[in-house]
C-alpha cells in the first residue's frame, strides 16, 4: 500500500469534498453546514464549531481514505469506478444510518420528537439528510461519489 500516496491524497480529496459541500450550501443548494455540525459536538460557539468541524471532517476524512486505499490494495487496483462504487457506499450509509442516528449522541441536535420545551439549536438530519433542503441527498451524493473517484484516480496514478 502506498501510505504516502493515501496520507496526502486523502487529505486532498477530503478538503475538496468539505469545500465543495460548504460550497453548496453557501450557494443555498442544502442547508447543511457539516463543519457546523460535526463542531457543535464539541463546542457551543457557532464560528468555533466550523473550523472544528473541518478538523474533524479532515480527520475522519483520512480514516475513510485509508478504507479506500485498503479496498483498493485488497482488490489489486485503483480505478475511478470502483473508487465512485466505494463513494456510493459510503454516502449510502452516511445518509441511511450515520446521520439519522446523529441526533441520539449531538447534545445540541434536536431528535425528530423533540418538542417546544427542546433547548437544540441545529434540527435533526432525518432521513436522507432531507430536512436539510430536498436537494441535499443530491448534493452529498454527488461529492462523495466524486471523492471515491479522485482518490481511485490519484492512488492509480501514484
Amino acid at each position: 500500500m502506498d501510505w504516502a500516496g493515501w496520507a496526502l491524497f486523502g487529505l486532498v480529496a477530503t478538503t475538496a469534498l468539505t469545500a465543495s459541500l460548504t460550497t453548496a450550501q453557501l450557494a443555498g443548494l442544502t442547508r447543511l453546514d457539516f463543519p457546523l455540525v460535526l463542531g457543535t459536538v464539541v463546542t457551543e460557539d457557532p464560528d468555533r464549531a466550523r473550523v472544528v468541524g473541518f478538523f474533524l471532517h479532515l480527520c475522519a476524512g483520512q480514516g475513510f481514505a485509508l478504507g479506500y486505499a485498503a479496498t483498493f490494495a485488497l482488490l489489486h487496483r485503483a480505478t475511478w469506478w470502483i473508487g465512485a462504487l466505494l463513494g456510493t457506499l459510503h454516502v449510502g450509509i452516511a445518509l441511511t444510518v450515520i446521520l439519522p442516528l446523529l441526533p441520539g449522541v449531538h447534545p445540541r441536535m434536536a431528535s425528530q420528537r423533540a418538542g417546544p420545551a427542546s433547548t437544540a439549536v441545529l434540527e435533526p438530519p432525518g432521513l436522507l439528510a432531507v430536512n436539510y433542503g430536498i436537494q441535499t441527498p443530491v448534493v452529498t451524493a454527488a461529492v462523495h461519489i466524486i471523492y471515491g473517484a479522485v482518490l481511485g484516480l490519484l492512488l492509480r496514478a501514484h
